[in-house]
């Protein structure tokens, strides 16, 4: 076996033992597997028997698995990740969340939250992410910057909110033009960036429909038609917003969203906790997805997003922190969750109800769904090639160090890939915290440097 440097593993043979997950459900398990990796950190082969001679070897307790995925992040709200949810949305919002975003006009506060942040998302995994920032600028493009430099494959917008009726005054975009065209000043900054060769993504972003008029939601899908960047937005997040976008335009969000040309491939829109089936199939028609925010959604959604109906459409589904609605930025907390809120949809909740007729009868999720959700399933909402250990895949991954007496894992004697099988990875999703983290890799260079 090879001796090097396990911080950079571009152009190398990799000895390695691991899961990946490369469809819903299915759990595949790696020991002693060589991967090959070319000069930029794309997978070319993966041997489950290969010669391990030429190979680098990683320490032989750490468990390797891809990177995980978040599809929903508020970047700036990261500065109040775990504060006021005491309160209803709209109090939280205005009296605290605008607020907060409104501060990022100063680029020093902007820079030192953003920094922070993605240092805390590498460091427990999280190695793409999908992140709404500001209607700031330069703010936003610093963002993207500082993804670029530490090394978080990201996709980053400007957020557009123009509506003087339901946005603040002082934390607004001065018309539908000017909203339009801070989008486009973003898109070309990401762009343009020196030596981003598929690591940071612009994106465009309403906030949501709500927040926006339809000339600034217009010219948006305008701007996708020209440009082919990706979209986020939040879509039928809460009875509020899901009735909002009815009376106003007379059909729901995912319609409404098809109508200004948001509606689109690899289109990313937070929680459809109010998603019909119909919603769901013109979802599926255009390639579009959600960030399943199972934390959030708990406290302000109102609802429990109907998971497994989605999954058996088809629909694309990947999980999002939602930081700050959601109080952990942690996505393995919210695969967590997201397994938790399965069964209590299927099984139902108040007691008082007949266990016969008490729950939804939808289908749960398990670890493996779970895992694959937090992994590929984003990649493939994104369209990157990120999420699973195939070639052509970018080699990001996460090396868990089940043995360090400072986490949270415990392997017990008989706790081994060959005995346990899948259960061994089933106990690191419920278990693993960021002092198991022992590398994190995206293009094949280690970021927690």
């Amino acid at each position: 076996m090879t001796q090097m440097n396990i911080n950079d593993l571009r152009g190398c043979k990799v000895l390695f033992s691991g899961y990946h997950a490369p469809q819903i459900g299915v759990i595949e398990a790696f020991h002693d597997a060589v991967l090959t990796l070319d000069e930029r950190g794309t997978i070319v082969s993966i041997e489950a028997n290969g010669d391990p001679r030429e190979a680098v070897r990683l320490p032989k307790d750490w468990i390797l698995i891809p990177g995980l995925v978040d599809l929903h992040v508020h970047a700036p709200q990261y500065a109040q990740l775990g504060t006021a949810l005491d309160v209803p949305l709209e109090d939280w919002l205005q009296t605290y969340t605008f607020p907060l975003e409104a501060r990022f006009s100063d680029l020093t506060y902007a820079e030192h939250v953003y920094s922070a942040l993605i240092d805390d998302m590498l460091a427990i995994g999280t190695t793409t992410a999908l992140h709404f920032a500001t209607v700031h600028v330069p703010a936003t493009q610093r963002l993207a910057e500082i993804c670029l430099i530490k090394g978080q494959r990201a996709l980053v917008g400007k957020v557009a909110m123009d509506d003087p009726n339901q946005c603040p005054q002082d934390y607004r975009d001065a018309s539908a033009q000017a909203a339009i065209d801070g989008t486009r000043a973003v898109i070309d900054h990401i762009n343009s960036l020196p030596d981003n060769d598929g690591m940071v993504f612009p994106v465009i972003t309403p906030r949501f429909i709500p927040s926006c008029t339809d000339a600034c939601l217009e010219g948006l899908g305008q701007l996708a038609a020209e440009t082919g960047a990706h979209i986020q937005s939040h879509i039928s997040e809460s009875d509020w917003q899901h009735g909002y976008v009815q009376d106003r335009c007379g059909c729901s969000d995912s319609e409404a969203f098809e109508r200004f040309g948001l509606m689109r491939d690899n289109a990313v829109f937070a929680h459809g906790t109010h998603l019909s089936d119909k919603d769901m199939d013109l979802m599926v028609t255009h390639g579009a997805g959600v960030a399943h925010c199972p934390l959030s959604n708990a406290y302000f959604a109102g609802a429990v997003f109907p998971l497994r109906r989605a999954l058996d459409k088809g629909l694309h589904v990947g999980f999002g922190s939602d930081i700050s609605g959601g109080p952990s930025g942690s996505l393995w907390e919210t695969a967590r969750m997201g397994i938790s809120a399965a069964r209590m949809r299927e099984t139902g909740v108040q007691a008082q109800i007949e266990s016969e007729i008490r729950g939804t009868k939808d289908r749960r999720i398990d670890f493996r769904e779970a895992f694959f959700l937090a992994t590929r399933g984003g990649g493939q909402a994104l369209g990157l090639p990120v999420g699973t250990f195939e070639p052509g895949m970018k080699f990001d991954a996460i090396a868990i160090d089940p043995t360090r007496r400072d986490g949270t894992v415990r392997i017990w004697t008989e706790d081994t890939p060959q005995n346990l099988g899948d259960l061994l990875l089933e106990k690191l999703l419920y278990t693993v915290s960021k002092p198991n983290i022992a590398c994190v890799w995206t293009d094949a260079i280690n970021r927690l440097k």
